[in-house]
């Protein structure tokens, strides 16, 4: 034991000599990230713990988390932000998997074509993709879903102007949206895959679904595992579409949200400390999912 210190003291004073000036390269990506990433961090740990508002403010403990607690607004936010992240993640992962399938047996062309096809769109601003939702579901007859839906005998629906229906067009125009990112990543994944597995379950007279099924959805656990911690998080962060699509929450804040709320908490009440608690509880939650999708999805296998 008294030997072992200077010996790990000796290993780590060689490893610096011989690799320290490769830290120099990182220091400045490493100094961005500690100025305007980890302190405002931590400096939201802290302000959590105040009363902060505007004028300054003082250690009030865990009193932010004990009124969020039984805060009606914010325990709907969080059901509404839960619910949102459940049903529209489910469903980018799956309509991704889909799509990347059937792009799979095209040629290099095509692979080429419906790559940058679907990847496209996510240049666009968002708030531009939440002002063309907001048409679409507009409550008059005259919106796109309404006249589309019209043709078939349905409707006119309220859809943003109903507290009912309002979180489930948000939800829709999540959910309608191919997500091009998924699609690229699937398909490159997909194509990476080794082949000799195909060939063995085609000598066996495997169905093109049993392939898919058994060879392909497994082998592509890490990917799936990536696509589902970003947009799990992404999910949780849905601010912009509901800002735009429904006026900030509305109507009767049916679809408010946690980052919505903390925004308005914020930066229209002032209330600095009560909209850190929430961010803390935000980051917490996103934490939490994460570790539950690593431990569950996790591979040490890929290709």
């Amino acid at each position: 034991m008294a030997t072992a210190a200077p010996r790990r003291r000796r290993s780590l004073a060689a490893a610096l000599r011989r690799y320290g000036w490769s830290y120099l390269f990182v220091l400045p990506t490493f100094s961005l990230f500690v100025v305007f990433t980890l302190l405002p961090v931590v400096q939201g740990l802290v302000l959590s713990l105040q009363n902060a508002r505007v004028t300054g403010g003082e250690f009030i403990g865990l009193a932010n988390f004990e009124t969020l607690a039984a805060d009606p607004v914010f325990v709907q936010a969080l059901g509404n932000t839960i619910l949102y992240a459940t049903v529209v993640v489910a469903a980018q992962i799956t309509l991704a998997l889909i799509v990347a399938s059937l792009i799979q047996p095209l040629g290099t062309r095509a692979h080429v074509f419906y790559r940058a096809l679907f990847y496209l769109p996510l240049v666009n601003s968002a708030i531009l993709v939440a002002m063309v939702w907001r048409w679409i579901f507009n409550a008059n007859p005259f919106g796109l879903a309404n006249t589309a839906l019209g043709v078939i005998g349905l409707g006119p629906f309220l859809w943003i102007g109903s507290s009912d229906q309002a979180l489930i067009a948000v939800i829709l125009s999540a959910v309608l949206t191919i997500p091009g990112g998924g699609v690229v990543l699937y398909s490159a994944a997909m194509g990476s895959l080794p082949r000799e597995l195909y060939e063995a379950a085609d000598l066996d007279g495997a169905s093109w679904f049993s392939k898919w099924r058994h060879i392909t959805v497994p082998l592509l656990r890490p990917t799936t595992l990536y696509l589902l911690v970003i947009y799990t998080i992404l999910a949780f962060q849905l601010f912009e579409r509901v800002y735009i699509m429904t006026n900030g929450g509305g109507p009767n804040n049916a679809t408010i949200t946690i980052v919505q709320l903390i925004y308005s908490t914020a930066f229209q009440f002032g209330r600095y400390g009560l909209a850190s608690a929430m961010a803390v509880v935000l980051f917490v939650m996103a934490l939490g999912v994460a570790l539950v999708q690593f431990r569950s999805l996790r591979s040490d296998v890929e290709y």
